[in-house]
């Protein structure tokens, strides 16, 4: 079965007269549990849950592993650093990476004497850094500035060293790429993004290839307590059943703005994977099935860019992405990612192409003017 039609109905229980296709979400904390332990599934909200079970083993069929659903993207990377690292180890992270995974690193990891490497995405620059590593983490497409690496030549390179290899796969999904089929030992995704797509959740999934490291992921999610609400996690799964629609038109139409941008001549910088003469064109084209809904590019300064946002009437000015919504920001008003003030991180939607692009064309005419 294709992913597109695996998405629309995976993990759902089989037809049953009278039932919904996909049942409701199960709200208890505790569950009736006489006797052994052992003999019952579902004894503590903390621990389990009828809700989490199934969208988990939709994530785990889709990924080609077994998943663990958190109550964030971010819970999720502390889930694998937590489970993977201990004092003195080597963690080796990208330095464009996204920036609170590389704040939870050079702060709270590095005061617990996780010794932290960082290197640029591009051009497998981490390699040089895994002799003596423990974990070896990578983000490709990167978050904010589309770099992309070979997941499957790291993973190799780091296997070798010793390592075990996490990708933060939230700009690709599990659509775009599946980096456990490259050779990554952990695929770590914010939830929130492409797969739930509507700007209305927040959590994210670890999937893992080996068993024993899943039984160390929910024991990170148990003890620490990072678990999701059933609600969210339904309506999560609910949401996977128009992934593949939404990803297509969303991917389809930023190739398409990329192509736009890159004929205007006061748009500099632009970087999209997709794109032929892109730098990260080669390496993605192996790697990816979908190129993704980001395009990155740059304006003049800080009042053009902003100007552009104010003169859009179609991309709503917000952080996050993956919407159907296309959204769009400033990316340096938050600091921590080195890039020119006029620099924009740009989501594409589901939106009406030729709407999208008039409303891009006359926001940066508007942006222009002095």
């Amino acid at each position: 079965m294709r992913q597109g039609t695996a998405v629309t109905r995976i993990a759902f229980p089989k037809p049953s007269q009278g039932s919904p296709f996909l049942p409701g979400p199960t709200f208890a904390a505790p569950f009736h549990a006489a006797g052994d332990l052992a003999d019952i599934p579902f004894v503590y909200g903390r621990f389990h849950n009828p809700t989490w079970t199934r969208y988990e083993q939709a994530l785990g069929e889709m990924e080609g592993g077994t998943a663990v659903v958190f109550s964030s993207g971010m819970a999720a990377v502390a889930a694998v650093f937590g489970a993977a690292l201990r004092p003195r180890d080597i963690l080796v992270l990208p330095n464009d990476c996204y920036f609170t995974t590389r704040r939870l690193a050079n702060g709270y990891l590095s005061e617990m004497g996780v010794q932290v490497k960082m290197a640029p995405t591009a051009a497998n620059a981490q390699a040089e850094h895994l002799p003596g590593a423990k974990l070896l983490w990578i983000e490709t497409p990167s978050n904010p500035g589309l770099d992309v690496c070979d997941i499957a030549e790291l993973a190799r390179v780091a296997h070798q060293s010793g390592a075990v290899v996490a990708v933060d796969n939230t700009t690709a999904t599990f659509l775009g790429q599946s980096p456990l089929a490259l050779g990554a030992d952990f695929s770590v995704s914010a939830d929130t993004k492409g797969i739930t797509g509507h700007s209305d959740l927040i959590l994210g999934h670890v999937a893992v290839r080996e068993k024993d490291w899943a039984e160390r992921i929910r024991t990170w999610r148990t003890q620490t307590g990072g678990i999701p609400g059933p609600m969210e996690v339904w309506l999560a799964h609910r949401s996977l059943q128009t992934m593949d629609l939404r990803l297509q038109k969303q991917c389809s139409n930023a190739l398409a703005v990329a192509q736009y941008l890159a004929s205007r001549k006061e748009v500099t910088g632009l970087r999209y994977p997709g794109l032929p003469d892109d730098p990260a064109h080669p390496v993605a084209s192996r790697q990816m099935r979908l190129f993704g809904p980001l395009v990155s590019f740059s304006l003049a300064s800080r009042t053009a860019a902003e100007r552009f946002f104010a003169a859009s009437k179609l991309v709503y000015e917000a952080t996050s992405f993956g919407s159907i919504h296309t959204t769009a920001e400033r990316r340096a008003r938050h600091g921590g990612d080195v890039v020119p003030e006029g620099f924009i991180r740009l989501s594409v939607g589901c939106e009406d192409l030729e709407d999208l692009i008039g409303d891009l064309s006359q926001a940066l005419d508007l942006a222009a003017k002095v």
